[in-house]
């Protein structure tokens, strides 16, 4: 199973909408197809989980190591839609006390928009 990610832009916020199971051997291309989405006029990137079937940690290193890349870009970074295993794991590992979590796209959009 491959990793599927498609990009829908709002009002100058990119979203990522990922579709697949992220495992130590396709963070490269996790990554990979992450970054060549970003555009320079894009203010704001959300990651769109809910289609994702499993993450684990090294997935969950790819999402910090784009949520600093953001950061020191001035975009704003968030995840939404986290299925309740994917939740479970990014609770476990501490992730969303360091990335902003949203329960929906919706609510990600209004959030990382506003500033």
């Amino acid at each position: 199973m491959t990793i599927d990610v498609t990009w829908e832009r709002h009002d100058g916020v990119a979203v990522a909408i990922v579709s697949g199971r992220i495992d130590s051997s396709r963070t490269g291309e996790f990554q990979s197809k992450l970054e060549s989405g970003i555009e320079a006029e894009d203010s704001a990137l959300v990651l769109d989980l809910g289609n994702v079937s499993y993450i684990n940690s090294s997935g969950l290193r790819v999402g910090l190591r784009l949520a600093k890349q953001c950061r020191a870009a001035g975009r704003r970074f968030g995840i939404c839609n986290l299925s309740r295993a994917t939740r479970g794991i990014v609770a476990i590992s501490g992730f969303d006390q360091v990335i902003p979590v949203f329960e929906s796209r919706t609510r990600a959009l209004d959030q990382v928009s506003g500033e």
